[in-house]
């Protein structure tokens, strides 16, 4: 598959998407550069905003298979995994779990204990979960949607691990549409259960542009420098406990790959970088609490990183 044919077909899964989901086209954007990049989502807003629509809809693009899993405090690792059923004449029989799927929501993460969060670790690392020490592999594409419910309206809920959280490769929120888009929300809403959404691609298809986007997509050192001095700007930030990992900078850069391929570019240029670097970055940043008390947030971090580095000519 050529550069045209990749990028056209990202193209055609946004506009299929936005034929159901109204308005917040960033979000849809980030979605589909997510999956095609090989990532994964985790979305931060109100109930009742589109989250699982979202999600839903996204494998329906790619006639992929779609589980989803609620979370909630008692919810244990085999929930998500699956487990082995051991018989009397010694043999067992391994009962899948609703991480063998293309699309895994995961709603309400934050609600979810962290012995159960860590069983998302290999599964979003490696594509493969290991049970009673056997491992499995994963289908492919394999892409993990999780929500969560904002920190200041949380009730009872857990924060979401730091390994875990840095997995995500891009966070994204998702709130109340304005009023004129709310108009065409109720307009278009019926009491069918499934999204009425035509698949453009396949699996297969996402997959191999996946695959393929290191090839089909430059990224000049330029904008490698640029992205990793970003990056080092906050971690050297004296408001910041703990910045970005080196997989934040991965992320960083195979995203903006997505987004010019969708572009219909075979080269990031910087705009790419700038445009992605909230929603990236911000999630994997932990801000000092004397700072976090004075207003300062992980996002108004990375404007100022923004601001303040020179950008690549």
């Amino acid at each position: 598959m050529e550069l045209e044919e990749a990028g056209q077909v990202l193209r055609d899964a946004v506009e299929e998407l936005r034929r159901v989901y109204v308005g917040k086209v960033e979000v849809v954007k980030l979605a589909v550069t997510t999956l095609f990049s090989g990532g994964h989502l985790l979305i931060e807003g109100y109930p009742g905003t589109g989250k699982t629509l979202l999600a839903k809809s996204l494998s329906k693009v790619i006639r992929g298979e779609f589980r989803r899993v609620q979370g909630h405090p008692d919810i244990l690792p085999t929930d998500i995994l699956g487990f082995h059923v051991y018989r009397l004449d010694g043999s067992k029989e391994f009962v899948k779990g609703p991480v063998f799927t293309n699309i895994l929501m995961i709603d309400e993460l934050n609600r979810v204990p962290t012995r159960s969060q860590a069983a998302l670790l290999e599964a979003m690392q490696e594509y493969r979960v290991t049970i009673d020490g056997v491992p499995y592999s994963l289908p492919k594409p394999f892409m993990v949607v999780a929500t969560e419910v904002s920190p200041k309206i949380a009730a009872g809920a857990y924060q979401i691990m730091e390994t875990l959280a840095d997995r995500f490769a891009v966070r994204v929120p998702s709130y109340y549409n304005p009023p004129d888009d709310e108009v065409e929300i109720v307009r278009r809403s019926t009491m069918v259960v499934d999204p009425p959404v035509s698949p453009v691609t396949t699996p297969d298809v996402v997959f191999n542009i996946s695959n393929r986007i290191n090839e089909l997509v430059h990224v000049s050192d330029a904008i490698s420098d640029y992205i990793v001095r970003l990056v080092t700007y906050l971690r050297n930030h004296e408001a910041v406990l703990y910045g970005p990992s080196h997989r934040a900078s991965i992320h960083l850069a195979i995203i903006s790959r997505a987004y010019a391929l969708m572009d219909g570019r075979d080269y990031v240029i910087p705009d790419d970088v700038k445009s992605l670097a909230v929603p990236v970055i911000a999630h994997k940043i932990r801000v000092k609490d004397e700072y976090e008390a004075e207003g300062i947030t992980p996002e108004s971090l990375v404007e100022e990183a923004l601001n303040k580095v020179p950008v690549p000519k």
